[in-house]
Order: structure tokens, then C-alpha cells, then sequence
């Protein structure tokens, strides 16, 4: 009886979820009705002379290499310019996300623009399920629902429904995350490897993982670790070693060239090179000036520390306190930065607990009710953050635009 009981809880839980979810898409989609208004046909809308309609206006900037890939694949040979730097290519887009679209379309005869961003509705449902489960155990069924709401309406969260890889990373970041926290290492491990082909964040995940690796292994005397146990916890770290490597191996196989994932990043970089740090020495000082810009880089990192490691976050537990400072430390040594630092801050969701006031609410009580007065501010910043998102930043001004 008790466990029917659960399973029926789950299930109001996982529809309370969807349908927060959904009226966050709902919101966003007139977003994106509202602004497509004022998008200018072009060839990344399907022509100068094309009315621009909500499909192909989903499919916009890194969409476009998505439906290259997804029709035509990955070339065999990196284009090189007149100096023999390699040129921008699909390379630098992993491909799990363009070969689902690939098959999607197969199957239902539609275009990439109405596949892509179908998928991406589809996995950022199952990603805020997923959310949820992990939460609601550490901060209560009403607080979860809370951070969900304000995760699905963050200001670069319409990218849940472009074609994008968001919605598909986040699917797997924190399905990785649940298998872990439920010490299924095994589903971990595959897991791992699936991100390994659709987003560059396996790394900071075998951080995470060594240190619930640790923390299962010291709690040994109270619960015994069997030898298969040991196996699968060792094949979790190794899964994330081998999917940090697996798509860049996977371009120097098919290349003939070991750097070839990294020369092409390199071709969108402003240096031209990968260069670890360093650009966000030049990127704060252009953004708050040579004053503040020096301020702001040690500002930042040590708020981000603060708010994790402080008993306002006891909450999160270790894994995702670790995941949510070493993803920005990740960021930092790899992402030149500049206007799509604002979708990788998605990812991020643990800080909405603490933001909230959630990382230490008792989620027994009715600690959450408290909670509204910081939520309602939260949300409405959050839409109308997702609006000058769009407009600025997603909708294309020819002849040139910053990218989203």
C-alpha cells in the first residue's frame, strides 16, 4: 500500500511538473510570436523573399550548422583559408542532438526547423521532470515546483524550444545527476558516454563524480561496499573520461587530424587560438572598464563560492554543490566569453535554489510559503529578461549580428 501510495505521489508530482513546465513554453512562445514580428527575412529564415514564420525562426544562428549536419553529415577534410588556419565547420557541433533531428525527420517527413525544436520542447520536459525528482527529496514538492518554474522561464530558457542542444544537455546533465544521487552507476556511466556526443561537459562531471565516489567510499563501515559496487563506481569515472575525449578522438578519426576539434573551435575564437583564462581578463575590462573589470573577475567567482558553501545551500548536498562550482570553473577555462555566456548559465539550476531560499528551508514545513516573496520578483525579472533576450540577441539584423 505504501508503495502505491509513492508511485501515485510521483505521479501528481511529475504532472505538476509538466504542466509548470508548459505554461513556462506557453509564455515563451508568444515571446517568440511577438518578436518574429520584427525579424527581417533572410537566408537563415528561409529567404530574403520568404515570410519569416515560427518554425524556421526557431532554427536561427547555431541551428543552422545543426540542419547542415543533420542533411549532409560531418566533412572528411577541414576546410583551410588562404593562411592555412582552419575555417568554421561542423566539427565544433557535437552530434547527438543533429542525428535525433536527422531520424525525427526520416520518420515524420517534416523539416529540420519543426524536428529540431520538437525535440528540444520534448527534452526540456524530460529535463525539468528529472529536475524535479532530484529536488523534491532535498527541498520539498512546493520549493522544486518553484525552482522548475523559475529554471523554464530564465531569461535564455526559450532556447528550451529553438534547435538548440540545451534542452538535450540539460535531459542528460541531470539525468546523470538523479542516476547518481540514486547510485545507479552503471546507468551513470551510459549516460556519461551520451553526453560525451552531445555537449562539452563531461568534465566537470567527473569531478562530481569522484567526489560522491569518495563520499559513498568513506561511508563504507555503515554501508559495505561489494566488489561490483567498487567495479561500477570505476566505470562511472572512467564513462566520464572517456566521453571529456570521445568526440574530439571521434573528429581526429575521421580527419586525419588530432587537433582537429580543437583547431575549429579555434576558428571562433577572436585570437584565433584556444587560450585557457585569459580571455576574460579582456572581456571584463571591456565590459566594466580597466577599474572594475580586475574587480569583477575575483568578485564573481568568490559570490558563486559563497552562495554554494555557506549553510544556506545544505540543501544541495555535495554533488550538486561540487557541480555548481566546477561547471563555472570549466566555463572559465575553456568558453571564450561573450553573448552566449547567457545560455550556459542554464545549467546552473542549483543556484535557484539558493537564490530562493530554498537551500536551507525545512521542506517539512511551510518554510516554502516564505518563499513566494522572493519567487513572484524572480519570475517577472525572468520573463521580461526573456524578452530583450529574444529581441536582442536571437532575432538576426542583417548584414551582421551578435550571436545568442
Amino acid at each position: 500500500m505504501t508503495e502505491v501510495f509513492s508511485l501515485r505521489s510521483r505521479g501528481v508530482f511529475v504532472a505538476w511538473v509538466l504542466a509548470v513546465y508548459a505554461l513556462a513554453r506557453v509564455v515563451t512562445t508568444t515571446i517568440l510570436l511577438l518578436v518574429m514580428q520584427h525579424q527581417v527575412p533572410s537566408g537563415m529564415t528561409g529567404g530574403d523573399d520568404v515570410p519569416v514564420s515560427y518554425f524556421p525562426f526557431t532554427a536561427l544562428w547555431d541551428g543552422q550548422w545543426y540542419q547542415t549536419i543533420a542533411q549532409h553529415g560531418y566533412p572528411s577534410e577541414l576546410p583551410v583559408g588562404e593562411s592555412g588556419a582552419v575555417q568554421q565547420n561542423p566539427w565544433a557541433f557535437y552530434p547527438l542532438f543533429p542525428f535525433m533531428a536527422r531520424a525525427g525527420m526520416a520518420v515524420t517527413g517534416l523539416d529540420f526547423p519543426a524536428v529540431g525544436s520538437t525535440i528540444a520542447l520534448l527534452c526540456g520536459a524530460g529535463a525539468a521532470v528529472l529536475m524535479g525528482l532530484l529536488l523534491r527529496e532535498r527541498i520539498g514538492d512546493p520549493a522544486a515546483y518553484l525552482v522548475i518554474a523559475l529554471w523554464a522561464s530564465f531569461p535564455a530558457s526559450v532556447t528550451l524550444q529553438l534547435a538548440y542542444t540545451e534542452s538535450l544537455a540539460m535531459l542528460l546533465l541531470v539525468g546523470y545527476l538523479y542516476a547518481l544521487a540514486k547510485e545507479r552507476w552503471l546507468v551513470a556511466t551510459v549516460v556519461a558516454l551520451l553526453v560525451g556526443l552531445s555537449r562539452p561537459i563531461a568534465v566537470p562531471l567527473g569531478l562530481v563524480t569522484l567526489v560522491v565516489v569518495f563520499l559513498r567510499w568513506r561511508a563504507r563501515r555503515e554501508r559495505p561496499i561489494s566488489r561490483g559496487t567498487y567495479a561500477a563506481m570505476l566505470a562511472s569515472l572512467v564513462g566520464c573520461g572517456v566521453a571529456g575525449l570521445l568526440w574530439p578522438a571521434i573528429a581526429w578519426w575521421r580527419t586525419g587530424v588530432p587537433s582537429a576539434y580543437t583547431d575549429t573551435m579555434a576558428s571562433w575564437r577572436g585570437s584565433g587560438t584556444v587560450e585557457p583564462f585569459t580571455p576574460w581578463v579582456g572581456m571584463s575590462e571591456y565590459a566594466f572598464g580597466d577599474t572594475w573589470g580586475p574587480v569583477m573577475l575575483v568578485l564573481v567567482p568568490l559570490v558563486v563560492i559563497a552562495m554554494v558553501a555557506g549553510p544556506w545551500a545544505r540543501n544541495l548536498g555535495a554533488d550538486l554543490r561540487t557541480w555548481t562550482l566546477a561547471y563555472p570553473a570549466y566555463l572559465a577555462a575553456v568558453l571564450d566569453p561573450f553573448t552566449s555566456i547567457f545560455r550556459y548559465l542554464i545549467p546552473l539550476f542549483p543556484l535557484l535554489v539558493v537564490v530562493l531560499g530554498a537551500g536551507w528551508a525545512d521542506r517539512r514545513g511551510n518554510a516554502w510559503k516564505r518563499l513566494l516573496w522572493r519567487f513572484v520578483p524572480l519570475l517577472v525579472l525572468s520573463v521580461v529578461g526573456q524578452y530583450y533576450w529574444t529581441d536582442i540577441l536571437w532575432r538576426f539584423v542583417p548584414p551582421s549580428d551578435y550571436p545568442p
